[in-house]
């Protein structure tokens, strides 16, 4: 991997299928909001063009993908125990859309614990789910796992248990992403990346199936700034965007507080991806805790496109405050945040570190 200097100054700065069943609390979560001023996290109106800030609550990890004139809404629940869809015909809409349980934690062994950073895809005409998870007696041995959907809209129809995606290194394997480029499908995750340090650096794969992994598997980022290493050495939560002949990756580093923080990574769209030499990596993070707007640890993003489907949306989670009493990971209010992505001359991705997310969704 290639180490980039002399670049940030242009880019400021984690048992069979199941019925669907239908939860009907978006009205009390309306109501929570109105009463208790804490989780609020000074939520605001959307402007005539702009998204809501914040656009869900107590929502971590978040994803969104638009399919058929619809977006679908998958993220981390607080309490770790299930999966839920919302879907919207807007991205504005997510925050009111009844939100849908397609499958919960099981009572025993794997998949019983710490359900993890779900994300969804349209594969081949079927919906998966791509997930971590803990077992029910070890919560922390998280691997990797998938369900799959052969219905239309993954908020109807039966989901499928695909069981794990199983990696070489298999120590804790999460956050996994795909992405499709010239006919090839591919996944990065995160995984332990280092035999010296207690870590987690980023792998790419091919696949061989939307739920196989290529045996060839390799590191493309592991935490070497003084800003991935705060907390806990980490390099997670990848989300991929391919614009401008590039390949670019945003990651996450650091511990889930405060020192949460996002990166980059890029490599040309015809280089070769399994080459770690094909990476480039800014030596500073791109989108990091901001006390002017009350945005701390702010990560886990994903990207989407507007409305008009073009302008690139970037979807992330953030607290609204600093202190946190105990394990960051069992603070619950990492809220859902939405903000257009803009471009350099350049062609590379400008975050607006020193801008709200309405200004960048208004400028």
């Amino acid at each position: 991997m290639k180490r980039v200097s002399g670049f940030f100054s242009m880019l400021p700065n984690p048992c069979g299928g199941m019925q669907v069943i239908r939860v009907n609390y978006a009205n009390i979560v309306c109501a929570v909001i109105l009463l208790v001023g804490g989780i609020t996290g000074n939520a605001q109106p959307a402007d005539k063009n702009g998204y809501k800030s914040p656009l869900v609550l107590q929502r971590a990890d978040p994803f969104v993908t638009k399919a058929g004139g619809m977006y679908y809404f998958i993220a981390t629940v607080p309490e770790y125990d299930r999966i839920e869809i919302r879907k919207s015909e807007t991205i504005n809409g997510i925050a009111a859309a009844e939100p849908v349980v397609i499958w919960r934690k099981h009572d025993k062994g794997p998949m019983g614990n710490h359900i993890w950073a779900p994300e969804l895809h349209r594969i081949d005409g079927k919906w998966y789910v791509y997930f971590a998870a803990g077992s029910a007696e070890e919560k922390w041995k998280i691997r990797m796992y998938a369900l799959s959907n052969a219905a239309d809209d993954p908020t109807e129809g039966r989901w499928k248990e695909e069981g794990q995606i199983v990696s070489r290194r298999d120590q804790f394997a999460l956050d996994a992403t795909t992405f499709e480029l010239g006919g090839q499908r591919y996944m990065i995750w995160s995984d332990r990346a280092s035999d010296e340090v207690v870590n987690t650096g980023l792998y790419i794969a091919e696949m061989t199936s939307p739920v196989t992994l290529a045996e060839q598997q390799v590191v493309i980022s592991r935490p070497e700034h003084d800003w991935e290493i705060k907390g806990h050495r980490v390099n997670e939560a990848p989300a991929v965007l391919v614009r401008n002949g590039k390949v670019f990756v945003s990651f996450s580093a650091s511990a889930t507080d405060a020192n949460y923080a996002i990166g980059l990574l890029w490599a040309d769209r015809n280089a070769d991806l399994l080459d770690p030499a094909s990476w480039h990596k800014l030596p500073e993070p791109v989108f990091f805790s901001n006390p002017e707007f009350r945005r701390f640890g702010p990560g886990h993003n994903s990207f989407t496109v507007g409305e008009d489907d073009r302008t690139d949306v970037m979807i992330y989670h953030a607290r609204n405050y600093k202190e946190i009493d105990g394990e960051p990971l069992y603070d619950p209010n990492r809220h859902t945040h939405a903000r257009v992505l803009k471009w350099t001359e350049e062609g590379m991705p400008f975050f607006g570190q020193d801008s709200s997310d309405r200004e960048m969704d208004m400028e």
